[in-house]
């Protein structure tokens, strides 16, 4: 399991009268704050503020096709050859980090071929690493190559 210290938040809120919402940096809009969400834009500013990814390297939210069906994974993280480094999923802080998620995140792995995959849910985070075709658990996210 991988330990991490969110930074300080600085998110900018707002409320309406049906629905909380924060403002995403990176796509530039204003989003339902559901407790994924906040999962995701934590572990977007751990990865911008602490491990100093350049946010041009990232990418949230988009669209892959997985067993013909449309999907959207959370976080992918590019290297700075533009090619997937790491795939993150994020879950709900009550949802357990089980083999229902694992297997989730593995079948976006098949389409988006990551070195690394984690699942979140805010509170437990697990990465695994490519080794000599087998993915390895890791306690520490590696430097960005």
């Amino acid at each position: 399991m991988i330990q991490i210290d969110f930074p300080e938040p600085s998110f900018r809120l707002r409320e309406t009268a049906e629905l909380r919402e924060i403002f995403d940096p990176l796509r530039k809009k204003w989003l339902v704050l559901t407790p994924e969400e906040w999962v995701r834009q934590n572990l977007l500013q751990w990865l911008v503020q602490v491990q100093q990814i350049p946010a041009a390297l990232i990418a949230l939210e988009k669209m892959i096709v997985v067993a013909d069906r449309k999907r959207r994974f959370d976080i992918v993280v590019y290297n700075r050859q533009h090619e997937p480094w790491l795939l993150i999923e994020c879950k709900a802080p009550d949802i357990a980090l089980n083999d229902k998620v694992l297997q989730q995140a593995l079948s976006y792995l098949s389409k988006v071929p990551a070195q690394l995959l984690m699942i979140s849910n805010g509170q437990q985070h697990l990465c695994w690493q490519r080794q000599e075709g087998t993915l390895q658990l890791v306690e520490q996210l590696p430097s960005l190559p």
